[in-house]
């Protein structure tokens, strides 16, 4: 009788080799109808038939039957009056759950420790408290700066760079407030004062050099949530001779950047 033999696996490794592109494979025409949902979010607005294909990058008949069977399942839904396709009920019931689950400080903080390394300084990220803007997290670069700045700290909203940002684009009456708390009651008449605000809504950067401590500079960015408020401020300090204030330098640059991705990370649109 002659025994039988279970079958030898493959030699050549092919199971083995092949088993994290199958687990990592996915459904194509998931990922092409995912391109129409990605034109109406950049859109901000419900569109036609036909530019939400051309936004897509597929022609109208390819388009249908997807947005067919968006609309079965409430991502999608089309305006019985004017028949373009916007956002269906389940699209904005999974943006306002994702929203509540994004915690702005924790992602920040993730940054910050490459962001020192980036910009060469210390940086740090504060939010609005009870009183004003408070630093939440400060993450030490290679370029030590001998301030007395850390978790907890307040942040000055006339003389700092991470005030200014709050100062810039928090609500008015909570700034008016806070500034009063300051012994600032009349910063906002100042029309020195309301310029560098305009500015700085503009570049969206604040920029401080020498203003509290001599030798000190820094600069400050804005973070938005979904809902187009500011969540919280990412600032770079430094000594003045290294940091370049300049609104288009490489520190700067990287700053914004830092910014913006923690932005659509929040929810916020790319503009």
């Amino acid at each position: 009788m002659h025994r039988l033999e279970r079958p030898l696996r493959p030699t050549n490794g092919t199971d083995d080799e092949e088993a994290p592109a199958r687990a990592s494979r996915g459904i194509q025409s998931v990922e092409v109808g995912g391109q129409l949902l990605k034109a109406l979010a950049r859109a901000g607005t419900a569109l036609p038939l036909k530019d939400l294909a051309r936004a897509a990058g597929m022609t109208p008949a390819k388009a249908h039957p997807y947005l067919v069977s968006f609309g079965k399942i409430g991502l999608i839904e089309q305006d019985p009056v004017s028949g373009h396709y916007g956002l269906g009920p389940l699209a904005l019931q999974l943006g306002l759950i994702g929203l509540q689950q994004v915690d702005p400080v924790r992602l920040s903080v993730a940054e910050l420790p490459a962001l020192a390394q980036a910009v060469g300084c210390t940086v740090s990220a504060a939010v609005w408290g009870p009183v004003g803007p408070i630093i939440v997290h400060v993450e030490h670069g290679p370029t030590p700066v001998h301030v007395a700045m850390r978790h907890g700290t307040p942040a000055s909203l006339r003389h700092t760079g991470t005030g200014k940002i709050f100062a810039a684009f928090a609500p008015a009456a909570a700034v008016a407030e806070a500034l009063a708390r300051e012994g600032e009651a009349d910063a906002l008449r100042d029309a020195a004062f309301r310029r560098e605000l305009e500015a700085i809504r503009h570049e969206r950067l604040s920029r401080v050099r020498d203003e509290l401590l001599p030798g000190i500079s820094a600069m400050a960015v804005p973070v938005f949530d979904g809902f187009g408020r500011l969540a919280l401020a990412i600032a770079a300090i430094g000594p003045s001779a290294l940091l370049d204030l300049g609104a288009d330098s490489a520190q700067a640059v990287t700053l914004k950047d830092t910014a913006q991705r923690l932005s659509q990370r929040l929810g916020a649109r790319g503009d």
